[in-house]
């Protein structure tokens, strides 16, 4: 199913609108031409162990385009960032995050900037593991897993870092999510690992897919996708880029969020 084109002057009251859900947006539709874009032939190496490529699920409507970040953690290391209650916008976690090579939000959160689900910031435990849904992204003797909180619930073993979200994405390569409840277009953050082991952050700057349409999309591109979930996505999705000293603002959220996951070189 193709996701629900959307018009200029639609775009940019959703961009500036009020206040919505955390969890979803409402689809808008239209006939509007899209904007002229570039696409990606394959991944860009940005360093190291760092690849980047853009995705388009329907090239013929760009606003669902996909921006990727291919992480080897044999040079990358990975780090929670949380304060209870306080919140940033983008461009604070970047200036907070100065030797951080990318970042990207992480749990959903309630209106007081308390972070749901578990977080696992440098060993301290915040939070309670959800047990019925969604994953956790963990770092365990530093190497970093993604798993299924039904398949393996947390049960208070010893992690370095770790986020939590829903719902699962893709499982064992395959799509996962066939939930029939209200599922609407919307910006997202997704967290992903490769059959390889390496981490793939991605974020839709415009408008992205439903969660059927992603889960049912990731495991047919060429990422080798072995598990994957939903990050908090709408008006939090966000993704800085650090390269050569230079930051990239590649997703700035238009509401605050108190927790991050953040790339570091080892």
């Amino acid at each position: 199913m193709h996701p629900t084109k959307i018009t200029l002057f639609t775009l940019v009251l959703f961009l500036l609108g009020g206040c919505f859900s955390r969890f979803e947006l409402q689809p808008v539709a239209t006939s509007q031409p899209a904007p002229t874009v570039t696409v990606s032939s394959g991944w860009q190496t940005l360093a190291a162990g760092l690849e980047r490529r853009n995705y388009d699920p329907d090239p013929l409507n760009p606003v669902t385009r996909m921006v990727a970040l291919r992480i080897d953690p044999v040079y990358y290391t990975f780090r929670a960032h949380y304060q209870p209650g306080q919140a940033y916008n983008t461009s604070e976690w970047a200036l907070n995050l100065s030797t951080a090579v990318a970042f990207v939000n992480a749990n959903f959160f309630d209106p007081s900037d308390m972070a749901l689900g578990l977080v696992v910031a440098d060993g301290t435990v915040f939070g309670q593991s959800y047990t019925d849904r969604g994953g956790t992204f963990l770092v365990q003797n530093g190497q970093p897993r993604l798993r299924s909180n039904l398949r393996e619930p947390y049960q208070g073993e010893a992690l370095e870092q770790a986020v939590q979200a829903f719902p699962m994405l893709v499982l064992d390569g395959a799509a996962a999510f066939h939930n029939e409840i209200q599922d609407s277009s919307t910006r997202r953050t997704v967290i992903a690992q490769d059959s390889s082991g390496r981490i793939i952050l991605l974020a839709t700057p415009l408008l992205g897919l439903t969660l059927r349409e992603l889960s049912a999309y990731l495991p047919t591109t060429d990422m080798d996708i072995v598990t994957a979930f939903n990050l908090d996505g709408g008006r939090s999705t966000m993704m800085g880029l650090k390269v050569g000293g230079s930051p990239e603002t590649v997703v700035s959220a238009f509401d605050e969020v108190p927790t991050v996951l953040a790339v570091y070189a080892r």
